[in-house]
């Protein structure tokens, strides 16, 4: 089914591979014979995939979405992992932008952490290395609420960041204090932010698997995601667009950055780990870039630039990812998301993620990319 719509200059439609007789581009990628591709096609129940891909057209001054979706349905529940983290650093910045006593360089540390950091850094860490305790700490700044907010007002939708991740008390409603300098011997403590306590998610698919362990012992039940974070694929994909094209959008949908603020957001979210000087051989290019790289160690071209956020934890990959190729002028968005438990189990540790799951996201961008580079615009 198709739906358009036209809003101040920006056309977006919307198509679903459930049709028999129209085969898309995505429909075209997900039926390749590549093997990377059909074992997952061939066992779609177990691998709860969903996928939009945006072809990205440009009509004079205005700019042309074109969204295809396979299985996109915000009802049915995967667990966002770290891609709540690229909500989160969107909206540290834009509270950045509000505050006049606070800027991206300066330092600070949560009350109770040895570690001093900027809020630069931070951002850095999280899509360089999508670091859980630089994303926690601009979460301890912003608070669930303020950071869930943020993203509604500008029409990221629905949402709902509820924990920090991988922390202990990763759900306590208070923030923690953070102790900020104001210069190289002041310091001032910021209040406690007290949230909402989060309700149950009334969403399909919330429990999981046929087991879990829980201090190390085997519980015989689904695992129950109702109290996790949420970040559907369609908020992931409006969260992008509004980053990569703010002018594609109304002013009241912009998030109110600063033009330095979001030409650092876009500098950080493309350049790789050795450029921010982390160890090549551990932290090699497509560390977390899953698509069209992410089952290759080798050094990806320069001329692909992938802005992007990966999620992976409990046994599912998530990329949100703005692909721009600049020598062959294509550029174009690609978001999904894939489970790859074999077992059932949650938290054994024992997923299916380099046999199955980024070599699946890998091919799926390189079928896509081929598609573009071909494409009559």
């Amino acid at each position: 089914m198709w739906g358009r719509f036209l809003l101040l200059g920006l056309i977006v439609s919307t198509a679903s591979c459930s049709s028999v007789d129209y085969k898309d581009p995505l429909e075209n990628a997900l039926s390749s014979k590549n093997p990377l591709i059909t074992r997952v096609m061939d066992n779609l129940k177990a691998h709860e995939l969903q996928v939009r891909y945006t072809q990205i057209d440009r009509r004079n001054d205005s700019i042309v979405f074109t969204d295809f979706d396979f299985q996109v349905d915000a009802a049915n529940y995967f667990y966002p992992a770290s891609t709540a983290k690229f909500p989160a650093a969107v909206a540290a910045l834009e509270k950045l932008n509000e505050l006049d006593s606070l800027f991206i360089n300066t330092l600070f540390y949560v009350e109770g952490d040895s570690v001093e950091t900027t809020f630069a850094k931070a951002i850095s860490e999280i899509f360089a290395v999508s670091d859980n305790a630089a994303n926690n700490r601009l979460v301890e700044f912003l608070g669930q609420d303020d950071l869930n907010q943020r993203m509604r007002n500008r029409g990221v939708e629905p949402i709902r960041i509820a924990h920090r991740l991988s922390a202990p008390n990763g759900d306590d409603v208070t923030t923690k204090p953070l102790v900020i300098y104001l210069n190289d011997s002041t310091t001032v403590l910021s209040k406690p932010i007290i949230n909402t306590t989060a309700k149950p998610l009334k969403l399909r698919k919330t429990k999981k698997g046929k087991g879990y362990y829980e201090d190390d012992l085997l519980q015989q039940a689904p695992f129950d995601f109702s109290l996790k974070n949420y970040f559907p694929i369609q908020s992931q994909n409006a969260l992008l667009k509004r980053v990569i094209f703010p002018e594609a959008f109304p002013r009241e949908q912009r998030f109110d950055l600063s033009n330095e603020q979001r030409s650092f957001l876009l500098e950080t979210m493309h350049t790789l780990p050795a450029k921010l000087g982390y160890d090549p051989e551990e932290y090699y290019d497509s560390y977390v870039k899953f698509f069209m790289f992410g089952d290759n160690y080798d050094p990806m071209p320069e001329h692909i630039k992938i802005y992007n956020k990966v999620g992976y934890a409990y046994g599912t990959l998530t990329d949100c990812a703005y692909i721009q190729d600049t020598k062959n002028n294509i550029d174009f968005i690609i978001n999904a998301t894939i489970l790859v438990n074999s077992n059932g189990i949650f938290n054994d540790d024992d997923y299916d993620y380099d046999e199955v799951g980024i070599p699946f996201l890998a091919q799926l961008g390189r079928e896509l990319y081929e598609h573009e580079l071909k494409r009559k615009r």
